[in-house]
C-alpha cells in the first residue's frame, strides 16, 4: 500500500534526520530494511532505536566484519534506495560507499544525510541542529528583540532542512532513474537545507523590507497581529490575520473599535497597539477565547500542549494522530486518493528480523545460525 509500494530502501541505523526520511519512506510504502549494529544491547543507544522507527524491518549486522559487510552489499543488490548518515568518508572506509555499491547495483540512489555536507573546511567537524542553523542565519531570525535566540526545537536543521530534503532528493532521483535508468548519489546537508528554508527571507532582505533584527518584523512577533498572548489562565492562543479582512474580524472579536486603532501596518505604533491586545487577552481564558474566534476567519487558535493536541476535534476528525503500538503520534502525512497508505507499524527492536531478511538474500537457516554464532549477525 502507498505510492512507493514495490521500492526497497536500506538504512543503515542512525539518529535524526536519516531515520526520519527513512521512516517517511516507509510510511509512503516502502520496504525500509534498517541495519542496526550487532553489539551487546543491539543497535542504537536505549530507546533512540523507537524515534521515528516505525515502518521497518531490522537486521543487526557487524559492519566491521568483512561477512557483515558483504550481507549489506547483497541487500543493497536487491534495494532501490540507501540511506546513510555516517561522516564523510566512514561509509567509504566501511566499503560500502557510492562507487562500490553502484558497481553492484549502478540503478541505486544514495542518500547521504550529513550536517555540513560531503565536503567543505566543516565537513568532517561534529555538530548538531542548532549550529546548522546558526551558520545558516535562520537561528538569528528567531527571539524577541535584544534577546539570546530561541531554538525552534530541531525541527528547522534536523527535520526542516535535513530529513524532508533527502526525501525530496530520492524521489527526484527516483523519478529520473525511470529515464536514465541510472541510479544517482543524493548529498543531503542540513546547513543547505535550513538556508533554502530561509529563501524568502532572505529575498525580503535584500528587498529591504525585512530588518536583519530577530523580533522587529511582520513574521517574527514584531506584529501585534502575527503573534501569541497570554491568557487568564496563564495558556496562550496564536493570532495571525494579516490579511485585512482577516483583521477586521480579529479586531471585532476583541471587542474593540476599529477607529481606536492606527493603521494596521504602521510598523512605529504596533508596540503601543500589542500592549492593548494583551491586555484584553488577559480577560478571558485561552478556550473562552477560542470559542469566541471559533467559526470566523480571524485566524486565532488556541496553542495546545502536547498531550492536548491530538484531541482536538479538528484533530480527531482528520485522524491526524493514530496510536502505533500504544504510542499515539502523527499520522503518516501527506495523504493520497488513490494509492493510500497503510496503518504504520511499531518500530521493531534491532534485529528482529534477522533470519526472515537474511532468508530473502538466499541464507540457509545453517548459514544463518553459523552467522549469529560468530556474532556476525544478531
Amino acid at each position: 500500500m502507498g505510492p512507493l509500494n514495490g521500492i526497497r530502501v536500506i538504512e543503515l541505523a542512525g539518529i535524526g534526520p536519516g531515520p526520519f526520511a527513512a521512516m517517511m519512506l516507509g510510511d509512503l510504502g516502502a520496504d525500509v530494511i534498517r541495519v542496526d549494529r550487532a553489539r551487546p544491547g543491539g543497535g542504537l543507544p536505549a530507546g533512540l532505536g523507537a524515534i521515528a522507527g516505525r515502518n521497518r524491518r531490522s537486521i543487526a549486522v557487524d559492519l566491521k566484519r568483512p561477512e557483515g559487510v558483504d550481507i549489506v552489499l547483497q541487500l543493497i543488490d536487491t534495494a532501490d534506495v540507501l540511506v546513510e548518515g555516517f561522516r564523510p568518508g566512514v561509509a567509504e572506509r566501511l566499503g560500502i560507499g557510492p562507487s562500490t555499491c553502484h558497481a553492484r547495483n549502478p540503478a541505486l540512489v544514495y542518500g547521504r544525510m550529513t550536517g555540513w555536507g560531503q565536503d567543505g573546511p566543516l565537513s568532517d567537524r561534529a555538530g548538531h541542529d542548532i549550529t546548522y542553523i546558526a551558520l545558516a542565519g535562520a537561528l538569528h531570525s528567531i527571539g524577541r528583540p535584544g534577546e539570546r535566540p530561541v531554538p525552534p526545537l530541531n525541527l528547522v536543521g534536523d527535520y526542516g532542512g535535513g530529513a524532508m530534503f533527502l526525501v525530496a532528493g530520492i524521489l527526484a532521483a527516483l523519478v529520473e532513474r525511470a529515464t536514465s535508468g541510472t541510479g544517482d548519489v543524493v548529498d543531503a546537508a542540513m546547513i543547505d537545507g535550513a538556508a533554502s528554508l530561509m529563501l524568502p527571507i532572505y529575498q525580503l532582505f535584500s528587498m529591504g523590507v525585512w530588518n536583519d533584527e530577530a523580533g522587529s518584523n511582520l513574521l517574527d512577533g514584531a506584529a501585534p497581529f502575527y503573534d501569541t498572548y497570554r491568557t487568564s489562565d496563564a495558556k496562550a492562543v496564536a493570532v495571525g490575520p494579516l490579511e485585512p479582512q482577516f483583521y477586521a474580524e480579529f479586531v471585532a472579536g476583541l471587542g474593540v473599535d476599529p477607529a481606536d486603532l492606527p493603521p494596521q501596518l504602521d510598523a512605529a505604533t504596533w508596540p503601543e497597539v500589542k500592549a492593548k491586545f494583551a491586555d484584553i487577552f488577559l480577560q478571558s481564558t485561552r478556550d473562552e477565547w477560542a470559542d469566541k474566534f471559533a467559526g470566523t476567519d480571524a485566524c486565532v487558535a488556541p496553542v495546545l500542549s502536547l498531550g492536548e493536541a491530538p484531541y482536538d476535534p479538528h484533530n480527531v476528525a482528520r485522524g491526524t494522530f493514530v496510536d502505533v503500538g500504544g504510542s499515539l503520534e502523527p499520522a503518516p502525512a501527506p495523504r493520497f486518493t488513490r494509492s493510500a497508505t497503510a496503518a504504520p507499524r511499531p518500530p521493531a527492536a534491532p534485529g528482529t528480523h534477522t533470519a526472515e531478511v537474511l532468508a530473502a538474500i538466499g541464507m540457509t537457516a545453517e548459514e544463518t545460525t553459523r552467522l549469529l554464532d560468530a556474532g556476525v549477525v544478531a
